[in-house]
């Protein structure tokens, strides 16, 4: 194609100048040509092209960008056992940014919260590869705590402190198991875990919706003793793997029995530094009750 372009130019030059290019024309006309083919041939390969992964763990202590080092370290990892030429990985912890570099990085693959995988499951056609157990829980089961409220029903009416109201639709849905709604209650948005544990024993809310990591921190937490947990959700399933639409299916395939090797060897410490215990493969079946409700 290139010898063709040039040789026209000439014949075209000759017939307009009447006279042969000078040398620097010649390679400078020549540049040109190239610079044209070039265009028209197909681009090659971006960075972005590779496998990008997603790992979105809402509601949990720690900034992205402290766990970014060992997102990077890990995703490494997982393209070598898989023999993937070029990986990245970006860690979010709101559902917002998530969506966003959705759109920009078009991932092959994620780890996601289990509100936040039911939430894009449809718009992003997502396939159920697997599961992930995290440190600490988080996500699993959901508990309302008070220092002084007897019971669910003395909650409803009164202050609600909780840092998983951003998704009305999940606890209403999902963790509530049709006990309440949270127009129920007067809803505060304690924003951060800690918070709202502090917040229920201070009695600046009467009543707190926590879930099993932040339960788990209530007695390492002065004057958690005084909390009593008045209700609790149905046992969830963890957070899970998905293969996005542009994982190939012979890619997808491969990669999911090799899932339980992500948290051992090289990528054990950085599965550790991300909240990571274990991945295993899994299928939609362990999530259909979940989506069922949703």
């Amino acid at each position: 194609m290139i010898r063709c372009a040039y040789f026209q130019a000439r014949a075209v030059q000759g017939r307009t100048s009447g006279r042969p290019m000078k040398p620097l024309k010649l390679a400078s006309f020549t540049s040109a040509l190239l610079l044209s083919a070039l265009a028209l041939m197909p681009a090659a390969a971006e960075a972005g092209d590779g496998v990008n992964i997603l790992i979105l763990k809402e509601h949990g202590v720690g900034s992205a960008a402290s766990a970014q080092e060992y997102v990077d370290k890990l995703v490494n990892t997982v393209a070598v056992q898989n023999g993937w030429t070029a990986a990245a990985g970006k860690y979010h912890t709101d559902r917002t940014s998530a969506k966003a570099w959705i759109k920009t990085a078009d991932p092959h693959y994620g780890i996601l919260s289990l509100g936040a995988f039911l939430d894009l499951r449809s718009a992003h056609k997502l396939e159920v590869i697997g599961s992930a157990q995290v440190v600490g829980g988080g996500g699993e089961q959901y508990s309302i705590v008070s220092t002084s409220a007897a019971s669910l029903a003395d909650c409803k009416g009164k202050s609600l402190g909780t840092d998983h109201g951003d998704d009305a639709r999940f606890i209403d849905k999902v963790v509530s198991g049709s006990d309440f709604d949270l127009a129920d209650f007067q809803v505060v948005d304690t924003k951060r875990p800690v918070k709202t544990i502090k917040s229920a024993i201070a009695g600046e809310v009467v009543c707190a919706l926590i879930d099993d990591a932040q339960l788990a921190s209530v007695a390492k937490t002065e004057g958690g003793d005084k909390l009593k947990t008045l209700w609790q959700s149905s046992k969830l399933p963890p957070m899970v793997v998905v293969a996005f639409p542009s994982a190939p299916a012979a890619e997808r395939k491969a990669f999911s029995p090799n899932l339980d090797k992500v948290c051992t060897g090289n990528g054990a410490s950085a599965c550790k530094e991300v909240g990571l215990v274990k991945l295993s493969a899994a299928t939609s079946q362990a999530y259909d009750a979940v989506i069922k409700l949703y």
